[in-house]
């Protein structure tokens, strides 16, 4: 009866649309759900995701489960996330990612998921790691663990989003670190962000991570920028 009285004078919406959710209906609405755009890449093995890192660094897989554009679904979805506290969009996008991404665990035998770390003093501002439910929602799917202390960032940096392509990689050289311990040698590492735009980010943290011996990287993201 309490929580009928909740839903009735605070029901819950779409964190898509804005439209009153239906009571089978978990952070998107049907119509949102059917209007994501999947990038199905972990059904090719060169996809557009993968050649962010041609020539930069050896990653194993990369693929993102939606394409990330501007006032669209999908960046209500991840502003939610990262600003709103709305940390259960991020479990729902990686239970629903997860079933496709078991298909690739024959040829990638995944050892354990990483989140893109926030800087303490980010994540004392935040109250959480965006990427946090959606890692573990991947785990749990994997039967892997999530480790969110393996790699770490040094230093405080302010968002990327406004800098050019260089700036962000002078900004962000050597900021990331690993602990190594004879544990993390030799497994197969899947790094996991929000979203993918010129891939910097997540070069300079698999650059930590194969410090590692015998680390393996491979990537995945909720979501890609549409360029």
């Amino acid at each position: 009866m309490f929580n009928f009285i909740i839903d009735l004078f605070f029901p819950k919406v779409c964190s898509g649309c804005r439209s009153v959710l239906m009571t089978n209906e978990v952070v998107l609405c049907t119509n949102c759900r059917h209007e994501l755009p999947l990038t199905q890449y972990h059904l090719d093995s060169d996809n557009q995701a993968v050649k962010k890192f041609y020539g930069k660094i050896d990653i194993q897989h990369v693929s993102a489960f939606i394409y990330f554009n501007k006032k669209g679904i999908v960046q209500e979805l991840i502003h939610n996330l990262k600003y709103k506290g709305h940390e259960e969009i991020g479990t729902v996008l990686g239970n629903w990612y997860v079933e496709d991404l078991q298909e690739l665990k024959p040829e990638f035998p995944f050892d354990m998921i990483i989140p893109v770390p926030l800087h303490p003093k980010k994540f004392k501002e935040r109250g959480y790691n965006q990427v946090t439910t959606f890692g573990k929602a991947l785990a749990e799917g994997l039967k892997i663990p999530f480790n969110s202390s393996v790699l770490y960032r040094k230093k405080y940096s302010k968002t990327q989003s406004k800098k050019n392509l260089l700036g962000r990689s002078e900004n962000i050289e050597n900021i990331f670190d690993v602990v190594s311990t004879e544990e993390n040698r030799n497994k197969h590492f899947v790094l996991v962000d929000d979203v993918l735009t010129t891939g910097a980010t997540l070069e300079a943290c698999s650059r930590a991570l194969l410090k590692i011996p015998g680390a393996k990287i491979s990537i995945v993201c909720m979501a890609m920028a549409n360029s």
